[in-house]
């Protein structure tokens, strides 16, 4: 008799899942709310909207749910972005609130340099436009 093999745990089961997700948008938005220049780039007034979106597209990539492509499409990050000045700037402001929200979730190393890895790799990916 064979054994089973155990399951196969993706990285979003990993960090913790949904829970996880939802504090680290969380952290990120709070602090893009504080920062003038970057929550410029944002036009909604509310920034729940994008914060949703946000959350389910990181928990697709890293192997949650779908949603955000049942609701979305391909997420298409680099098209999505273009309507937006993402200048060196506004990359690294972006990090500097996303990688804050990282540290607050206390993730163990491995993990944290994964997720931290893809975050500076996909901030570096979307720049669009010249330093001003």
């Amino acid at each position: 008799m064979t054994e089973t093999p155990p399951e196969a745990t993706t990285f979003y089961d990993a960090v913790g899942g949904h829970d996880t997700f939802v504090r680290l948008v969380a952290g990120f938005y709070a602090g893009v709310a504080t920062d003038a220049p970057l929550r410029a780039l944002y036009p909604e007034e509310d920034l729940g909207p994008a914060a949703q979106r946000l959350r389910m597209f990181l928990e697709q990539y890293w192997g949650g749910p779908t949603t955000y492509s049942q609701l979305r499409g391909h997420p298409r990050l680099r098209m999505r972005h273009l309507p937006y000045a993402v200048t060196p700037d506004m990359r690294d402001r972006w990090l500097t609130h996303m990688l804050a929200a990282v540290d607050d979730l206390g993730l163990e190393p491995t993990l944290d340099a994964t997720l931290r890895d893809y975050l500076v790799r996909a901030a570096y990916s979307l720049v669009n436009a010249p330093s001003e």
